[in-house]
């Protein structure tokens, strides 16, 4: 079977962490058929764009970057058609040199949208990827919206990666038919649990703090000034214990919630190391007490499958398909979005009861990337099947 994986969420040597979940999947697929990667770059008209070069491990799947035109705001009604004609000539070069069977376009739109033109045009199946907030913010839209559905009908199939978006694409009035739901995998010989006072020796952390952990992106939807806020009334509350707050990654509100920090007397209890590679996540991971998921909106964050796979329970907003994988009560707990007592609490209390490790882990070893892989690789034949 020859796949082509067409989004723009995949990363480059210039920005190696964008779509990095996209990038691990198609590695999986890798093992069972031949890929190739198309990831478009949105950019401005009349704009140039940077000369992009894959990662080295991702070199094997001769990922193309095409311009791809994009036109923010104004543009919702048109923008999948800048896609298609962005990615045309691509499409048909590589087709001539790899005759792919079928196309996974990730991202709904513009790219599955866009994606969804050229395949009446060349015929080919499609399958498209919702990843979260393609389904949560578009749905609002009632332009994009209607796009999304009306493309979604020339797919053969419609994977969701929670099953709460599958609900909402269905009630925006994607067939049923075509809805299958597929959680990502995990990397479970790099995440995985270790004598917690080693990793914490690793990283320089002392084994008397209660450590409460982020790692994600730094965006509104994210909501980590949440966080910052209800971390800080823990440590007013609780002022005998030793309190650690770390928070991964980057994106425009970091500088923000750092300020948050500044002249509050905690400053030496918070640490802000910025993005790091999956191998420092993990150590991260093995050294917490607990990883907070605040956010407003998700659809199955991977974060919450790595931390289960290091044994480590997570608090986390009861939104998206969070209560779908966070469903037991040795997990973690769900508090409301945007409550910040309610999130205290519940951080509050998970750092102070005894978790099951074992346990935990043993709840993870269910999102494989082989499993995950699999799982694809069945829709993609029935997509092919059908097209035949």
């Amino acid at each position: 079977m020859k796949v082509l994986f067409v989004s723009n969420l995949f990363p480059d040597e210039s920005e190696p962490y964008r779509g990095i979940y996209n990038a691990r999947l198609v590695h999986s697929l890798s093992a069972h058929c031949e890929i190739r990667v198309v990831s478009p770059r949105p950019t401005l008209p009349f704009r140039g764009g940077a000369p992009r070069s894959p990662r080295p491990e991702d070199a094997p799947r001769k990922p193309a970057f095409p311009i791809a035109r994009y036109i923010p705001k104004i543009g919702s009604s048109f923008n999948h058609r800048l896609m298609a004609a962005s990615l045309r000539g691509t499409l048909r070069d590589i087709r001539q040199e790899f005759p792919f069977d079928v196309v996974i376009a990730s991202w709904l739109y513009p790219d599955a949208c866009g994606v969804s033109i050229l395949a009446r045009e060349m015929e080919f199946p499609l399958v498209a990827v919702c990843q979260g907030s393609d389904a949560h913010q578009y749905m609002k839209n009632p332009t994009r919206r209607r796009i999304i559905v009306e493309s979604m009908s020339v797919a053969s199939a419609v994977v969701t990666r929670s099953n709460e978006l599958a609900r909402l694409l269905r009630e925006a009035g994607v067939q049923d038919r075509k809805l299958r739901t597929i959680y990502n995998g995990i990397d479970l010989d790099l995440f995985h649990p270790i004598e917690q006072s080693v990793a914490r020796e690793a990283l320089n952390l002392s084994i008397h703090d209660k450590i409460i952990l982020y790692v994600g992106n730094f965006h509104p939807v994210k909501n980590p000034r949440l966080l910052a806020d209800a971390y800080s009334s823990l440590c007013r509350e609780s002022p005998d214990t030793r309190h650690r707050l770390v928070m991964i990654g980057d994106g425009p509100e970091r500088k923000s919630v750092i300020q948050t920090f500044v002249g509050t007397g905690l400053e030496q209890s918070t640490r802000f190391p910025g993005r790091l590679p999956a191998e420092t996540v993990a150590r991260y991971m093995q050294a917490a007490d607990v990883l907070s998921v605040p956010s407003d909106n998700e659809g199955v964050p991977n974060v919450i499958l790595e931390a289960f796979a290091s044994g480590l329970p997570v608090v986390a907003t009861e939104v998206g398909g969070i209560p779908e994988i966070l469903n037991q009560d040795f997990l973690g707990n769900l508090t409301p979005p945007g409550n910040r007592e309610e999130l205290s609490a519940a951080l509050r209390n998970e750092v102070n009861r005894p978790g099951d490790c074992k346990l935990i882990r043993n709840h993870a070893t269910r999102f494989s990337w082989t499993e995950t892989a699999e799982s694809y690789l069945d829709v993609l034949n029935a997509a092919i099947e059908g097209a035949s």
